[in-house]
């Protein structure tokens, strides 16, 4: 399979309690927390490119900027989707947008490398 430019992938989800700032621990106003809009960033780079890897292969986080610009209150729709934009070797970077109906509420710059996940599970120290 092949890795290249292009590849995108769009998660939507509402704002529920479980995803608030208050919920996961970064603040303590009942909005999308920030911890879990980057989770919902990483997991649409993920699915951008989980299908295009080799058997054997999966890619882990290594860099990410994130700018969060608007509070999402509890029952905003969220559409954050990510877009695989470089790739140079086994790194690839990714531009993610969030928005709902009326702003964008994040803009992020996400790295991932591609490893082979035996080799990378066997070079964790337990």
């Amino acid at each position: 399979m092949t890795i290249a430019p292009g590849l995108r992938a769009e998660i939507l989800i509402m704002v529920e309690r479980g995803d608030t700032a208050i919920k996961v621990g970064s603040g303590d106003v009942p909005v999308l927390g920030t911890p879990r809009l980057l989770a919902i960033a990483e997991a649409a780079t993920v699915r951008a490119v989980q299908d295009h890897l080799a058997p054997g292969q999966t890619s882990v986080g290594t860099k990410v900027t994130l700018e969060h610009r608007a509070a999402s209150p509890v029952g905003t729709h969220v559409e954050v989707a990510a877009e695989l934009v470089e790739v140079d070797g086994r790194r690839l970077v990714f531009e993610v947008t969030a928005r709902d109906r009326r702003t964008t509420v994040a803009v992020a710059t996400i790295e991932r490398v591609v490893v082979d996940r035996e080799r990378f599970l066997s070079g964790l120290s337990r």
